[in-house]
């Protein structure tokens, strides 16, 4: 049996913490900044965890099971 490659754009763009949490960055926060309110680019700065529903493939793509 081969051994699973690890998607190397989704390893770039997910990190994996000691717990087991997915995060990721926040979209929409490099243009447009003047519309948005202070909290809104605040809260695009933090990392976020993946959605429950997407886990298991990002999991995947990471090489994991």
């Amino acid at each position: 049996m081969p051994k699973i490659k690890t998607h190397k754009s989704t390893a770039k763009r997910v990190k994996m913490t000691r717990t087991g949490k997915l995060l990721r960055e926040h979209s929409y926060k490099s243009h447009f900044l003047h519309k948005k309110s202070s909290s809104r680019k605040r809260a695009y700065g933090k990392l976020h965890q993946v959605d429950s529903s997407r886990k298991t493939h990002v999991k995947r793509a990471l090489g994991g099971k």
